[in-house]
């Protein structure tokens, strides 16, 4: 019973973190007052963060392929999962705690035409952390519990099904159409 609350629980752990992760990348991260009196300019997170999304996504594949495979690949995605969580757990609290000028420096070339750290710097008034970084931070240590829980237990969870299992070998010998007819109704291909 243990075992199948901790296989279900570090399945959830990463799913949420990964839905997290992809919703939070289109949302408002960082809001930069300008000083040349422009309207503030709004950065989503796959802005600030350009690896949030497909990184994201990976968290949601692992998810998927937790569940099906067997201990020893499961030992090895729950790890990357682990190393994605740390990944984006460190960038995603640089934009948190820095506030850092090139999260938000390609939205205000691209609103504003300038370039150059010495422009932009002199352009940028302040910048705002929304709480979706904040929320996205929540979701990475979930996704690096979640990978840690899996890695921790992957050896204790059940296999999937026998729809997952090998087919025993087909018999050897001389094969008749009545045997090959059976061998096709059980999902074997009696030419092999």
């Amino acid at each position: 019973m243990l075992t199948r609350r901790a296989k279900s629980t570090s399945l959830l752990l990463v799913l949420i973190a990964g839905g997290l992760g992809i919703l939070s990348s289109t949302q408002t991260w960082l809001t930069v007052a300008r000083a040349d009196g422009g309207e503030p300019l709004e950065v989503a997170g796959n802005a600030a963060v350009p690896v949030l999304a497909p990184l994201s996504l990976t968290a949601l594949a692992l998810c998927a392929a937790l569940a099906l495979v067997g201990p020893v690949m499961r030992r090895v995605f729950a790890g990357i999962a682990v190393v994605v969580g740390v990944l984006l757990l460190v960038l995603t609290a640089r934009i948190l705690l820095q506030h850092p000028l090139d999260a938000v420096a390609p939205a205000l070339t691209k609103a504003t035409g300038l370039a150059g750290e010495a422009a932009l710097r002199a352009l940028v008034d302040g910048i705002t952390v929304t709480a979706w970084p904040w929320l996205a931070l929540i979701g990475w240590v979930l996704l690096v519990l979640g990978g840690a829980l899996a890695l921790l237990t992957a050896g204790r969870w059940r296999s999937g099904g026998r729809r997952y299992r090998t087919a025993p070998a087909a018999h050897e010998g001389p094969v008749d159409a009545v045997e090959s007819w059976d061998d096709l109704s059980r999902g074997t291909d009696p030419t092999r």
